[in-house]
């Protein structure tokens, strides 16, 4: 079955968001990311949002469900910036949807030599493959459940609660 991958914005796609006076435009892409690794699994892509997550709420999340819950796939990969990614995921796994949903984004800027996004892209949609339906976060190697996930802003990290 091919993989629905959900794109929110976010630090992922290189969205630089230190200077929020500033038109922000995406200067990496999701579909770039997966070429460059040479991912052959089937896949496709629908951009819903190009947000800061510190800027997502709770209609923006109506409509995360909404797309996820009118997908023809059982696998959803939602990119979506970390600084509210826990409370998406929060947000999801409240509603028990009957469909394996991973959440994955990037602490540094897609477009950056040291970026974590193509790990944890990749690592995303290689856990997405094993894991039981439910709602999870996949950041750097580490699978959270949705509602046992913070991320500490301390460390720049997420964690078990």
């Amino acid at each position: 079955m091919k993989t629905h991958i959900i794109s929110t914005g976010g630090t992922i796609e290189g969205l630089d968001y230190e200077n929020l006076n500033q038109k922000q435009t995406n200067t990496v892409a999701i579909e770039d990311i997966l070429s460059n690794a040479k991912i052959t699994s089937a896949y496709s892509i629908d951009k819903i949002l190009n947000k800061d997550s510190r800027f997502i709420n709770d209609d923006d999340r109506e409509l995360i469900a909404k797309t996820i819950n009118s997908s023809d796939s059982d696998k959803i990969l939602l990119t979506h910036g970390t600084v509210t990614m826990a409370e998406t995921a929060k947000f999801l796994g409240r509603l028990k949807i009957k469909k394996t949903i991973v959440l994955t984004g990037a602490f540094v800027l897609g477009t950056k030599k040291n970026s974590d996004a193509p790990f944890n892209l990749g690592f995303a949609l290689s856990a997405l493959q094993f894991l039981e339906p439910g709602v999870y976060i996949a950041m750097n190697g580490t699978v959270f459940n949705w509602d046992n996930v913070r991320k500490n802003n301390q460390h720049n990290r997420f964690e078990t609660i």
